[in-house]
């Protein structure tokens, strides 16, 4: 199987990649120096020129705060981005996976947040990837759409490496308590949407991929740092209190639940999506290695 995946050396990126190759799939990963996605010509370009058998965008402006005062490169990336990827796939009959988040909803339900969910973000951010969303739907046929979050994995900048980093530098922590949703290894991310992508694919559409069990920021970092001095890391912390939202203000507001309902996803595609736990497990185990 031949797939062009965007943003290469993303977190999720680079476990597509990685994960790819295991399988022996003809990979190409492409980056924003290689493949501008806004550039609708060089999309058009490099997608008819490969002729995969599925584009894969793992492509994303993440920085959550700063896309409050970078709002057109924000939706540039993740609108005008998968919009273009769309078009030519849908040219080719080419299936498109493309990733989105959880903070396209408020948190203001209680329960966990099915795809059927009436979506309102409550900043840039959010709303770039809510109008991505949409752009997709508008221009393609297949598609699927897998909505995730809280990302974390060996790879980049994520709360599980800079909790690490600043557990080794601090005393004392303050994590907020207050906000809940699920961790999510870009590895089992990239697992799952492999797996569906050998499949014949007839349910087409927007999916939450995410992985049991939910908790707060607190208690995933309680988490970790658990793991982590099992595992034989020595840290300089000796308290995490427990801080709500209002004690850390950010620019962008965040949703107090973003606790994604994973059902439909294992039940259409016939799958067990894995615990945090275990993959917190394996990625504090390789980056004790590093």
């Amino acid at each position: 199987m031949k797939i062009i995946v965007t943003g290469c050396q993303g977190q999720v990126g680079q476990e597509l990649i990685q994960q790819a190759q295991a399988l022996h799939w003809d990979v190409i990963g492409v980056n924003h120096q290689s493949l501008d996605i806004t550039d609708l010509e060089a999309v058009n370009s490099t997608i008819k020129q490969v002729n995969p058998d599925a584009v894969v965008n793992a492509a994303a402006y993440t920085a959550v705060d700063k896309a409050e005062t970078e709002k057109a490169l924000a939706f540039a990336v993740n609108r005008d981005g998968p919009k273009n990827l769309a078009k030519v796939c849908s040219q080719m009959d080419i299936p498109l996976l493309h990733y989105s988040t959880d903070y396209v909803f408020d948190g203001r339900k209680t329960t966990a947040y099915a795809e059927t969910d009436t979506t309102a973000p409550l900043g840039v951010y959010g709303e770039s990837k809510l109008a991505g969303e949409h752009a997709i739907v508008d221009s393609c046929k297949k598609y699927l759409i897998f909505r995730t979050s809280w990302v974390f994995s060996v790879h980049g900048s994520n709360f599980v490496k800079t909790m690490l980093k600043l557990g080794a530098e601090r005393e004392e922590l303050g994590i907020v308590a207050d906000q809940f949703g699920k961790p999510t290894s870009a590895s089992e991310i990239a697992r799952i949407s492999l797996h569906i992508l050998q499949q014949p694919i007839k349910n087409w559409g927007i999916y939450h991929l995410a992985q049991p069990d939910p908790i707060s920021w607190h208690g995933f970092a309680q988490a970790l740092f658990k793991q982590a001095s099992d595992e034989g890391m020595v840290f300089k912390l000796k308290d995490i209190r427990a801080i709500t939202t209002a004690d850390y203000p950010t620019p962008a507001k965040r949703p107090v639940n973003s606790v994604l309902d994973c059902q439909v996803l294992e039940q259409t595609f016939k799958l067990n999506i894995r615990p945090w736990r275990e993959s917190l497990a394996q990625v504090i185990k390789e980056l004790v290695k590093q």
